[in-house]
């Protein structure tokens, strides 16, 4: 598969059993971003105000009240990727979680992010012990899972905190299971609703169990590890 740049994206290092599939997203489902990211800016009199759904038109000068232009927002994104190793820490109970999943299916991290930033985020997770292949990339993640996933006669699940990213796997996957999970924070609150069959986990046992009621269902000898 291509991006919108032309460059073929590196699934190489993907290896699939025969397993079901379980691909998560990584910013604000397994490891924090809202947060942290709030507290990078501070050091440039900045604050994110949450009155909408987005970053540019929201972080504004703490001393003016004004917000910062979109390029300033890219750039302090960046920022905060280059140096996520300082400031990201794992949401609670992914960890283990997620280790517990991997007993009995393949975990994919796929993550919205520039790829020249993959391999910081691959030595943070690492460090964490999540050593589970992770693609980092901005194309719209239905058609990047639809790649992954391929024709497997295998049940799929897609976690993700963005109902865009949620929808898009919905369209391009057939039989996914669909998970829906942030954190609880004022930014999040203003995030717009998936649609149907999209479903809403509490927390990282909630997704757990509903990852393996489904699995269960379509392989019935099939339990996730506990």
């Amino acid at each position: 598969m291509e991006n919108s740049s032309g460059v073929a994206l590196d699934f190489s290092h993907v290896q699939l059993g025969d397993r079901p599939l379980v691909v998560c997203d990584v910013d604000d489902v397994v490891l924090d971003f809202a947060a942290p990211f709030t507290e990078f800016i501070k050091a440039e009199g900045l604050e994110l105000l949450p009155r909408s759904f987005r970053l540019t038109g929201n972080i504004v000068s703490v001393e003016t009240q004004v917000p910062i232009e979109e390029a300033d927002v890219k750039r302090l994104i960046g920022a905060f990727f280059d140096r996520q190793e300082d400031w990201q820490t794992p949401s609670a109970l992914s960890i283990e979680t997620l280790k517990a999943i991997g007993k009995a299916a393949d975990v994919i991290f796929l993550t919205a992010m520039p790829p020249r930033y993959q391999e910081q985020r691959r030595r943070l997770l690492d460090r964490l012990d999540l050593t589970f292949p992770l693609v980092a990339t901005e194309e719209k993640k239905g058609p990047v899972m639809q790649m992954i996933h391929a024709a497997r006669p295998l049940p799929s699940v897609f976690i993700d905190d963005m109902a865009h990213n949620l929808h898009s796997v919905r369209d391009h996957v057939e039989n996914c299971l669909l998970i829906h999970m942030m954190p609880d924070s004022p930014l999040h609150q203003l995030a717009p609703k998936p649609d149907q069959p999209i479903v809403r986990a509490t927390d990282w046992p909630h997704a757990a169990e509903m990852i393996d009621a489904y699995i269960l269902s379509q392989i019935p000898h099939h339990r996730t590890a506990k």
